[in-house]
């Protein structure tokens, strides 16, 4: 089918571009602590880095309930039925609401057990206990506000959601000066500066988040309503978010894993793998941005009946992947020099850095393709459970076990393990593109009557 390309970039620019700058200021704030705290003492950065994979753990769960409302509310949505997303957003807001409660009393009853998962260096784990129990409580905040700005991107309102997102990370790179140097007569708290500034962050980004959803035109949580149960529409929803969840906890795990294997490594590889991580965020943004706005825009053309639209717009915005995803490789190696003279390394973890961001050049045409046809295509259509089977064959079947191999058991040196690290997105392309093509993915999801 042919499709109208001014038509589509229209709509691909105005669902992409903010959320790309919404990810880009989200990765932001670790390039902030990264480069804040870098400059104070690499114990303290690296303690920060992986104090904040717990985050990273419970945004896994977070995703699962948020991309499942994303999912339905776009075809919904597509389909011109308002009161089925707002029953959406409260299932989001109570699933999300548990998950945020449980990670919240982890880090404030055993932080310690906590960091030990990541380092069996006392001093590393005692900067990342004083962090976790502070940043504990804006892990209580995020689950709520993310429901929020879900709901607006399902519902047209990308760039307020964009703009709330920019805003809070600007008051958190701001009040990371403040805390971590002790600026404007605050006290110097270094790692524990930058746990204060991200929950008072947390607090200003869901104050914005209700206080601009008051709006006439936004969709707020049915509060009177709030704990009622639509039989077939929670079993649509459990359906999307269970393998979505299954998915998110292989990944985040996995990827939690990669960062506990190079934390053991030593200190040098750990500081050097958590600088690197930043710049892979960053790099990101935008096959985030493409991503999600192709499980919109797929969503919104099969939630309106037009099935061969949606998927006219996957495979063009598949074929979009790979120059992103080349793109992306670009960039990596042209800012390796600029990032290795940026931050305070000791000469050997400048040496694994360095070799890092040459071995993840070529893991991030992987990635990209990945994010855009995975997360975003097949996920839009309702094919959620393809994720986690990759997930299980390619990152827990192959790359998990050669890295831990590879470093306890061979020794081997910290690239190669790295570059073990790597191996499962690219690696996997030629499944994901065979089972794009079985197109199962083009189906319409929605129900004439949801609320039963």
């Amino acid at each position: 089918m042919q499709i109208d390309s001014r038509v589509f970039y229209a709509k691909l620019r105005k669902l992409a571009a903010p959320i790309a700058f919404q990810s880009l200021m989200l990765a932001a704030v670790a390039a902030g602590d990264a480069l804040m705290l870098g400059s104070v003492a690499q114990n303290e950065m690296t303690a920060v880095s992986l104090a904040t994979q717990i985050q990273f753990v419970q945004n896994m769960f977070l995703m699962a309930a948020t991309a499942a409302g994303s999912i339905l509310g776009a075809q919904y949505w597509g389909k011109g039925d308002r009161e089925t997303v707002r029953t959406l957003f409260n299932m989001m807001l109570r699933w999300c609401g548990v998950i945020s409660l449980a990670f919240f009393s982890a880090c404030e009853f055993c932080p310690d057990l906590l960091m030990k998962l990541f380092s069996h260096d006392p001093v590393i784990i005692g900067i990342g206990s004083d962090y976790l129990r502070i940043a504990g409580w804006s892990y209580l905040i995020t689950g709520v506000s993310q429901c929020y700005l879900t709901t607006m991107k399902v519902t047209e309102h990308v760039a307020p959601s964009a703009w709330i997102s920019s805003t809070a990370v600007v008051s958190n790179i701001a009040l990371n000066a403040v805390f971590i140097f002790g600026l404007l007569g605050a006290p110097a708290m270094n790692a524990r500066g930058a746990a204060l500034a991200t929950t008072l962050a947390r607090v200003i980004e869901l104050g914005l988040c209700v206080g601009i959803s008051s709006g006439k035109t936004y969709l707020r949580p049915a509060w009177n309503r709030f704990f009622e149960r639509r039989k077939l529409l929670a079993a649509d929803f459990r359906r999307q978010c269970l393998p979505l969840l299954g998915g998110g906890l292989l990944w985040g795990v996995g990827f939690t894993s990669y960062t506990a294997i190079m934390g053991h490594m030593g200190t040098d590889a750990a500081a050097a793998n958590a600088v690197a991580a930043v710049v892979r965020d960053l790099i990101c943004c935008v096959c985030n941005g493409v991503g999600s706005a192709a499980g919109i825009m797929v969503g919104n053309e099969l939630g309106a009946g037009d099935l061969e639209k949606g998927k006219a717009y996957g495979i063009k915005l598949k074929n979009i992947s790979y120059v992103i995803g080349f793109g992306s490789t670009a960039a990596v190696l042209a800012l390796t020099p600029l990032v290795t003279r940026m931050v305070i390394l000791t000469e050997e973890a400048q040496q694994y850095l360095t070799g890092m961001m040459i071995i993840m050049a070529v893991y991030m045409i992987g990635r990209c393709v990945n994010t855009v046809t995975i997360n975003g295509v097949l996920d839009g259509g309702g094919d959620t459970i393809f994720d986690m089977y990759s997930l299980a064959v390619c990152m827990w079947g192959i790359a998990i076990p050669l890295a831990v191999l590879g470093a306890f058991v061979f020794h081997w040196p910290v690239l190669v393990v790295y570059a073990c690290t790597c191996l499962d997105e690219v690696g996997k392309i030629p499944w994901v593109m065979y089972r794009f093509r079985k197109y199962k993915w083009v189906k319409d999801l929605t129900r004439d009557n949801p609320g039963q």
